[in-house]
């Protein structure tokens, strides 16, 4: 990454911080005005939006952080732990907003002014739209996964927003007793369906999930291109971070010289590495036929069956994400 793309990623970084500071505080000022609980939703929201920037960005710096005598497979992890932080925050502030909707409704409140509710909502909509189209720019420039995240995260706030909006135009002008503790029961569960999705991921990355299928597949089409290959098994993969981590048995003529077999390694690599940059490799050269009976991918992954795709590697790895 070049200086201005981290200056780039850096300045997105900072002013998604600042959005979300200036909600926090016009929204806080807006639940106290108008007492309305889909404008608390949002107000967790918000708050979760910036307790999430800065833990993301923690997280990435750790994990930017270059292996040392104690982390010799870097410190990738800490996004998936940062991650989980989140979904921790999240799911609690779920749960007690959709507890305080319920209340609401059965105890049937009405909304005390929707018009401080409804300016806050309409210039967070505003502010939000601002922030999306700057950090397009910034992907745009700089391809940076976390600046994407971020973007798509906050394009959820848009309907947030509007639902509040919604909701207090209901609750207060239109007198639908009751809309604002629906819209905020709704907006509860769209942070706990959030909570669930952002968890999968960090829940592979922390136990070691295999690449998706289509990702080994595209691996093994780089690998079966060298010529004196005669198979490859016990393939493993994992994704630590923003790195990934790949480690197979191959097998070789059994006649080769050890310098032989370190030439045959090292050009495997080399398209591996031009295939998938960063990529970190560990390869383990067998005499051809070898197979060690203890291990589940004893299977020759580079033979492929009838519809072109290796059935083994099917059989190795759950073929979802």
């Amino acid at each position: 990454m070049t200086d201005k793309h981290a200056d780039l990623n850096k300045k997105a970084a900072l002013a998604s911080i600042s959005v979300a500071l200036l909600l926090v505080g016009m929204k806080v000022w807006a639940v106290i005005s108008t007492g309305s609980t889909a404008m608390l939703g949002s107000l967790a929201d918000t708050a979760l939006d910036l307790v999430a920037s800065v833990a993301t960005l923690l997280g990435v710096w750790v994990a930017s952080q270059p292996d040392d005598a104690n982390h010799r497979f870097g410190h990738g992890k800490a996004e998936a732990l940062a991650a989980m932080f989140q979904v921790v925050l999240i799911s609690i502030s779920a749960i007690g907003l959709a507890f305080r909707a319920v209340g609401q409704f059965l105890g049937q409140a009405q909304v005390a002014e929707a018009e401080s509710g409804v300016i806050v909502s309409t210039i967070a909509l505003g502010a939000t739209l601002a922030l999306l189209a700057y950090q397009r720019h910034v992907i745009r420039q700089t391809g940076s996964l976390a600046i994407s995240t971020d973007n798509v995260h906050y394009k959820s706030d848009l309907f947030l927003n509007l639902a509040v909006i919604a909701a207090l135009v209901l609750d207060t002008y239109l007198g639908i007793t009751g809309a604002d503790a629906v819209f905020a029961f709704g907006i509860a569960m769209w942070l706990a369906w959030g909570a669930w999705g952002a968890s999968q991921e960090a829940v592979d990355q922390l136990m070691d999930h295999e690449w998706p299928l289509e990702k080994r597949e595209r691996f093994l089409e780089v690998v079966a291109q060298h010529p004196e290959l005669k198979g490859l098994h016990d393939l493993r993969t994992r994704t630590s971070g923003n790195r990934d981590f790949v480690q197979f048995h191959v097998w070789i003529d059994g006649r080769m010289t050890v310098t032989e077999a370190h030439r045959v390694m090292d050009e495997i690599e080399d398209k591996l590495m031009a295939a998938f940059p960063g990529v970190e490799i560990l390869i383990h050269p067998d005499p051809e036929g070898l197979v060690d009976e203890d291990s589940i991918g004893a299977e020759n992954l580079l033979e492929p069956g009838p519809d072109g795709v290796s059935p083994a590697i099917i059989a190795q790895g759950a073929p979802g994400k």
